[in-house]
């Protein structure tokens, strides 16, 4: 199913230790990032290097559930219009 974001361009980047994790507000792996923001933010998290667990409906996992995904994209994608 797609979202609008056909067109959209994505890229991977490689954090390798504390000091960039911090620099790029990145709080563990893998994280999704949309315009400089953690779509999956938690408050008071700190930067870090560790593996990451997603809330889903089906318990703690190491990724978003696709629905998860697809609604932060798009809430992200309409904050920027």
């Amino acid at each position: 199913m797609s979202i609008g974001l056909d067109s959209a361009a994505f890229t991977t980047r490689v954090i390798s230790d504390t000091y960039e994790a911090e620099a790029a507000g990145y709080t563990d792996s893998p994280s999704f990032m949309a315009g400089g923001r953690d779509l999956f933010a938690e408050p008071g998290r700190a930067p870090g290097i560790a593996c990451r667990g997603y809330r889903t409906s089906d318990g703690l996992a190491g990724l978003p559930g696709r629905d998860q995904l697809r609604r932060a994209l798009l809430g992200a994608s309409a904050s920027n219009d």
